[in-house]
């Protein structure tokens, strides 16, 4: 399916985004999170490592995901749910996940505290 930009972005980012796509204007592949304290907490690094496994991968059970990425099947089992709850991962039909992207970009921007 391509590639998905994860982001930090605003509540008004988001809503100008969703308009636009109603207005018929095509928007890229986007997964966003409200904060990046958000980000960091959802997308932490044996997440992040499993999402990265699981891209292009297709549609897998939840124990050939922790087989894949070397982890006991009751820690993956929290970490899938977790990313399927943040709309990260998704299911099929007949309950395998998946991450439906082939690459992932970043994108975040960090501004001097005030």
């Amino acid at each position: 399916m391509g590639s998905v930009t994860i982001t930090v972005d605003s509540t008004e980012s988001f809503k100008q985004r969703v308009k636009a796509a109603f207005s018929g204007k095509r928007q890229e592949q986007r997964i966003s999170f409200e904060s990046f304290e958000l980000l960091w907490k959802v997308l932490a690094p044996n997440r992040m490592a499993l999402v990265q496994t699981l891209a292009g991968a297709g549609p897998v059970t939840l124990r050939e995901a922790a087989r894949r990425v070397g982890r006991d099947v009751r820690a993956v089992h929290s970490d899938v749910h977790l990313l399927l709850r943040a709309g990260v991962l998704r299911k099929d039909d007949e309950g395998r996940i998946e991450f439906p992207y082939t690459g992932v970009h970043v994108d975040f921007m960090l501004k001097a505290a005030a």
